[in-house]
């Protein structure tokens, strides 16, 4: 549940300009969450979202672009956790999550700076992973497939 709330969050804050905490919680609610002060803020922290500037002069949640390591190890960790298994056709790789997971898997993807990725497309509980060329597929599967594996070393 934790990681489906935390997706709407990165999906809400990049759809709409939101400057408040209770701003968030009340989208929240009409997307079926029932979150408190406490849980918005400890998503906020865990997120590492931070405050930007808008042209309209306005400050909103946004994700934060610096590449430190607590933000990717967060990822990483949203990615093991939220995968269940990987497949490949030629430069295409399809990644099957936990339904509500692949907006954060694909978010994960897409901040952790895995080499040879063009793009992610998400969907519920499906991420695609668009690889520049067919003979960088194997190495990102065996990437994907390592990150995968270290939940189950962990556990």
């Amino acid at each position: 549940m934790r990681y489906s709330r935390q997706n709407k969050i990165l999906e809400l804050i990049g759809k709409y300009e939101i400057e408040t905490q209770d701003k968030l919680a009340s989208l929240l609610r009409e997307e079926g969450f029932e979150v408190t002060q406490a849980t918005i803020s400890r998503d906020i922290k865990e997120l590492q979202l931070i405050k930007v500037l808008t042209p309209s002069g306005k400050y909103k949640y946004a994700v934060s672009k610096r590449s430190d390591a607590p933000i990717t190890d967060r990822f990483m960790k949203i990615f093991r956790e939220t995968v269940i298994s990987t497949t490949s056709v030629n430069n295409l790789i399809l990644i099957k999550t936990l339904s509500g997971c692949g907006s954060a898997a694909a978010e994960a993807v897409d901040n952790i700076g895995v080499p040879y990725i063009v793009g992610t497309i998400a969907g519920d509980n499906t991420m695609l992973v668009v690889v520049d060329s067919e003979e960088h597929v194997q190495e990102l599967l065996t990437t994907f497939n390592n990150m995968i594996s270290a939940k189950k070393q962990e556990a």
